[in-house]
């Protein structure tokens, strides 16, 4: 018996930015074949360093293509992501983002019910149609950087951040933890100044979490109740505690994730934050690193469209 066609593709033609270290990935070159010889115009662009996602981004919406995948991590989304909503155009006039999950950890796609499987995510990405979505511009100074997912700063930053890609390779999700856990000797706090719409906060805390997405540092629901078109920013603060709970706070929040949070944190939901910290912090915008000692932090609502499932608990 014939197996079953697909659905006829919704978009004529796409490009796929594409992360250089699966250029070579012979099932997924079958992939893009299969996609084309069904009648979709599907051009690839590879990156080779950093700039490359968000320069192959523009030049898609430039030549008014209907659709781009970001094919990697949260990473290279991040770089399509922000390069696009950045553009001094509408929503409406730039392409819609699909996603090609093929990173360590995929945090956004695994929170937003993406499929894992190329194949089933490059046909969602080519048949649905795509929603409004939210996206957080971010001011460090003069610089301006955008994120989809989640923003953190401190010990989640750092444990990230300084995750050696080899063991991501080889370990997955659980080399983050294991980073986490190889920097408890080494651990401060950060100091800061919160101000929002209706909320103050100032002292010295472990962890920041900005949740415009649920999901960060390989797995961990940081903001659990976060929705990517509310048009508010999920804000979880934990304060640093007295020396002799240092371990118990972090180990409830490395295995208890979402719990741990309620139990420690502050939480607040807001369309826009300041942020200054006097000794300069990291903050990791979908785990790309931005320094600073002043942040301004605002969601601009329905700046981009996403084709997302239906299952898709992120959507409000």
């Amino acid at each position: 018996m014939d197996a079953p066609s697909r659905p006829a593709a919704r978009v004529a033609r796409c490009r796929l930015v594409l992360h250089g270290k699966h250029a070579a990935d012979a099932a997924l070159r079958a992939l893009v074949g299969r996609v084309r010889a069904g009648g979709v115009d599907a051009s690839v662009r590879v990156t080779w360093e950093a700039g490359d996602a968000a320069r192959f981004a523009i030049e898609a919406a430039e030549e008014g293509l209907p659709l781009v995948l970001a094919g990697g991590g949260d990473g290279t989304l991040n770089e399509v992501a922000g390069a696009l909503a950045a553009l001094q155009r509408d929503a409406d006039a730039l392409p819609a983002l699909g996603v090609l999950p093929l990173g360590t950890a995929n945090d956004f796609a695994t929170s937003a019910a993406i499929p894992a499987d190329p194949a089933a995510a490059l046909d969602l990405a080519l048949q649905a149609a795509p929603r409004p979505v939210d996206a957080v511009r971010v001011h460090a100074g003069d610089v301006e950087r955008w994120f989809l997912n989640v923003a953190t700063g401190g010990f989640g930053t750092e444990a990230t951040v300084e995750t050696p890609d080899e063991l991501k390779r080889t370990l997955g999700r659980l080399a983050y933890l294991l980073t986490g856990l190889a920097r408890f000797g080494a651990l401060k706090s950060a100091r800061g100044r919160f101000r929002g719409k209706g909320f103050a906060w100032e002292g010295e805390f472990l962890v920041l979490a900005l949740g415009n997405g649920r999901s960060a540092g390989g797995g961990h629901a940081l903001c659990p109740d976060a929705l990517l078109d509310d048009g508010l920013l999920d804000v979880a603060i934990l304060p640093a505690p007295e020396q002799n709970l240092l371990g118990e706070v972090l180990g409830t929040l490395f295995r208890e994730g979402r719990a741990g949070l309620e139990e420690n944190a502050i939480r607040v939901r807001v369309p826009e934050l300041e942020l200054q910290a006097d000794e300069g912090l990291a903050l990791n915008l979908d785990g790309e690193p931005l320094e600073g000692s002043r942040f301004r932090i605002a969601v601009v609502p329905r700046r981009l469209r996403m084709v997302l499932p239906r299952e898709c608990g992120l959507l409000s």
